[in-house]
């Protein structure tokens, strides 16, 4: 079996003598040719993780194998981890060409190597045509190409990209993310890709990473993230928006199985086949498009509609129950209920995701078949 491209080992940094830990000895494995996303928001420890695997960060603990073998101690400059940031970090004073050239300028490559590997990068992504521009005179779409170019002619082993897309207008954007997963296919780099966007991760990387102060809570294919979240902050993370959550408890009634919430309760005698009861706490999970508006005394549960905001196709419908504020997706084509409107709710028994409440972690007690988020174009 070969080993793993890239390798974090209970990676750890903390600040201010281990008042901050912004990374908490976190496990990731990595193979060639893979595209991971690093998924979260601001201050979770993504960007902090990316700098310790290119050498600008020390780790305070663990270790960083590429190919294998330990890379902590060896300088950022020669480890070939390339690192793009969000901010281009272009020379706009230089032609496009001298911005491609510089990596191998300074490491001295003969000047026939640096012309060839330049315009196999231009041709590569599209700018053969803007080499003797000088990078001001650039759009951003075409500077972050100038970025990712710069990278891209030293031949690195790993490519890290920290929240590339993230200065670009939507259309630019969207180009962008077709731009990489192309390059991706072309050229098949081992490539980490930290975003707090969710759909840049799940339309670029073929794994996610989900981190939570300094944790990662869960390493999924990104088919399959969705549609089992392994964690309670993932599911609640991921999807926009995200899944409904619901504390409650099992009990047994005559020979049935309900889930008792306080407001509302589950009959899952039909739903659920269990040997054993989880007998403590759980948290009953419910994607957006598993409940649906009912007739009134139909449903499962009932409540205040609080807000109705209109996506495209698509209507999110908010209702407030027992306090809770519950998103339900509908279709636009429906006439909606007005704000403040009594509704009733019916849940899709077939589609429930079961976690426990002291762990947070997934309880598998059924196949669920509906994703709650989706990649896009």
């Amino acid at each position: 079996m070969s080993k793993p491209k890239l390798e974090l080992v209970a990676l750890r940094k903390e600040y201010d003598n281990g008042a901050v830990v912004a990374v908490d000895d976190i496990d990731l494995t990595i193979s060639a040719g893979e595209t991971i996303a690093l998924l979260g928001s601001s201050g979770c420890g993504k960007s902090t993780t990316l700098n310790m695997i290119v050498g600008l960060e020390q780790p305070t603990s663990g270790d960083i194998h590429v190919d294998g073998q330990s890379v902590v101690k060896i300088p950022a400059g020669k480890r070939n981890i390339g690192l793009v940031f969000q901010d281009y970090a272009v020379f706009t004073s230089m032609t496009v060409y001298k911005n491609l050239a510089f990596g191998l300028e300074i490491r001295k490559k003969p000047r026939r190597e640096i012309s060839k590997a330049v315009f196999e990068v231009a041709e590569l992504l599209g700018i053969t045509e803007r080499l003797k521009i000088p990078a001001r005179e650039l759009g951003g779409s075409e500077l972050q190409r100038v970025a990712i170019g710069r990278t891209l002619v030293t031949k690195p082993d790993i490519l890290l990209l920290d929240e590339p897309l993230s200065n670009l207008e939507a259309e630019s954007r969207l180009a962008m993310r077709r731009e990489l997963r192309r390059l991706q296919q072309e050229i098949g780099l081992t490539i980490i890709y930290v975003t707090h966007d969710q759909i840049e991760a799940l339309s670029l990387a073929n794994k996610i990473a989900v981190m939570n102060a300094g944790k990662i809570v869960q390493v999924e294919l990104t088919t399959e993230i969705c549609r089992r979240p392994g964690h309670v902050f993932v599911a609640g993370f991921l999807g926009s928006p995200p899944m409904n959550l619901f504390q409650g408890r099992f009990k047994h009634h005559a020979d049935q199985l309900y889930f008792e919430h306080g407001v509302f309760s589950l009959n899952l005698s039909s739903t659920l086949n269990l040997v054993s009861i989880p007998s403590g706490r759980v948290i009953l999970g419910v994607g957006p498009e598993s409940l649906r508006l009912v007739s009134p005394g139909s449903g499962d549960a009932s409540g205040l509609v609080s807000r109705v905001e209109t996506m495209g196709s698509e209507r999110v419908i908010t209702v407030e129950i027992g306090g809770q504020a519950v998103h339900i997706l509908d279709s636009a084509a429906v006439l909606p209920p007005r704000t403040e409107e009594a509704v009733d709710i019916a849940f899709d028994l077939n589609t429930l995701h079961i976690f426990d409440a002291d762990s947070n972690l997934r309880i598998d007690l059924h196949e669920t078949k509906v994703d709650h988020c989706e990649p896009a174009n």
